[in-house]
């Protein structure tokens, strides 16, 4: 009988068939096949005794072997290589901010910041959120596509969790007009694809419905397989949306369909990326010809880019608005970035600039974990699973932040720290809202879901305002 190993795997001989080398760190035989005669895989073939060849690392990545005499052919299907970029690849379309002499310095971290600077700060804050509508409307609502689903009980905890916030995303859809038919929905962050997974299933009865998932890495436990069974169209782009041009996409390209951007949970500048990807560049054309001139400015906007044509004429003058509506939940303020940042012109405007921005960017963690010993708290009960992993962005980032402002006790209480949190995401949130009014947007902030599913709980939906009054042209 052969020998066990600590784990039950055995050790004395591998399965038939299978590689002779054995994984120290998974305690158990390599489970590859080798080649016809041979004893160890390609990949352990240099163990073999009477292997003359001789492997080496490939330079793509280091993490594998390659034979000496197969290299060049192994580079050209390496799946290290560099891939083609995709024709709605441009670079830094959405970037924003393109003077380098406006890109922030590396800033001291906030726990090196004397009392009096910090008092300085908050007393800024304080007078930059003087005025703008603090306490937001609850808009927790749901939807009949997940009522089955919210009254399973199969369902864990963190599922439910989940399928609440995802309802009442719908449920706000649903009150903007949204879920109808002509679209193209595209899900931003989409990760496993569970949100447009809802969506499609809301819209089972509605005719030609087009889903764009966005997703810059590769992600496993897809549910996009489930939708092969309908006649709504699911496509994958794998691209950073700070290089997204939708205008390039094909199916958009070819039809001109009205957009809807949706997102659950976008952490950070991934949001300031979004918008600018939905308001700006598909909008206007990214691919260098100047078909046109450029629409002239609404009496409203004074922000650092022109309009987009849909806010200020063509919305108004034809049936056709290329961006139907923007349904975002959003989180993780603290991972926001002055470079991509929508509402730096509104920062501007009350005399604040990337310093307070950096600084409030790292004060908003407050709100979300004032204390050491809540951080845990925060971490199960906010959202886990949608996105590229199965845990958040945002709770891996939380206990640091939270003990980076350990240093503050003594001067802040927790409930201080909380509601200054708090304001530094309502700050940055009403930055990203004139952006959108700018652009002929009704835009609005709500609470879609109680703090105990989720602290991260607020909505952002935007829909073409009907009472933007183009400039006349001379």
């Amino acid at each position: 009988m052969a020998a066990r190993g600590p784990l039950g795997a055995a050790m004395a001989a591998p399965e038939p068939g299978r590689c002779a080398h054995f994984v120290l760190r998974k305690k158990r035989f390599c489970k590859m096949i080798p080649a016809p005669g041979r004893r160890f895989c390609g990949e352990h073939g240099h163990e073999e005794e009477q292997n003359d060849r001789k492997r080496i690392p490939c330079p793509l990545d280091p993490k594998h072997t390659v034979y000496e005499d197969q290299l060049q052919k192994h580079l050209k299907k390496c799946n290290s290589r560099e891939k083609p970029k995709p024709v709605y690849f441009v670079q830094d379309i959405n970037a924003g901010l393109k003077d380098a002499a406006e890109i922030p310095e590396k800033q001291v971290p906030l726990s090196s910041l004397s009392i009096e600077e910090l008092q300085n700060l908050i007393t800024r804050l304080k007078k930059a959120t003087n005025g703008l509508e603090l306490h937001l409307k609850e808009q927790i609502l749901s939807h009949q596509a997940l009522q089955e689903a919210l009254s399973d009980p199969k369902n864990g905890e963190s599922a439910f969790k989940h399928l609440k916030q995802q309802a009442s995303i719908l449920g706000n859809m649903e009150k903007l007009h949204l879920l109808g038919p002509g679209k193209c929905f595209v899900e931003f962050g989409a990760g496993r694809g569970k949100l447009s997974h809802w969506l499609d299933i809301a819209l089972e009865n509605v005719e030609s419905v087009q889903f764009l998932l966005v997703e810059r890495a590769t992600t496993r436990f897809k549910v996009d397989g489930k939708h092969k069974r309908r006649d709504s169209i699911f496509e994958r782009l794998q691209v950073d949306i700070q290089h997204l041009c939708l205008n390039k996409v094909p199916i958009l390209e070819k039809k001109k369909l009205p957009v809807v951007g949706i997102g659950k949970h976008l952490c950070g500048a991934a949001t300031d990326l979004a918008l600018r990807c939905l308001v700006e560049s598909y909008t206007t054309c990214c691919d260098g010809k100047d078909e046109e001139p450029a629409p002239k400015r609404c009496r409203a906007v004074q922000t650092e880019v022109a309009p987009h044509k849909s806010a200020g004429n063509e919305s108004i003058t034809e049936d056709h608005k290329p961006v139907a509506g923007i349904v975002i939940a959003l989180c993780c303020h603290h991972k926001c970035d002055w470079t991509h940042y929508v509402g730096r012109e509104f920062f501007k405007s009350v005399g604040l600039g990337p310093v307070e921005f950096h600084y409030f960017q790292r004060m908003s963690s407050w709100a979300t974990c004032g204390m050491q010993e809540t951080t845990s708290k925060a971490s199960t009960s906010e959202d886990s699973g949608d996105q590229t992993n199965d845990t958040e962005e945002h709770e891996h980032t939380l206990s640091r932040t939270a003990s980076g402002s350990d240093t503050l006790q003594g001067i802040l209480s927790v409930e201080e720290r909380k509601e200054i949190g708090c304001l530094c995401k309502r700050l940055i949130d009403h930055g990203r809202i004139e952006y959108l009014q700018q652009r002929g947007y009704k835009a609005a902030l709500q609470y879609y879901t109680e703090p105990a599913v989720s602290l991260e709980n607020v909505l952002l939906t935007a829909v073409p305002s009907p009472s933007v009054i183009p400039e006349p042209t001379i």
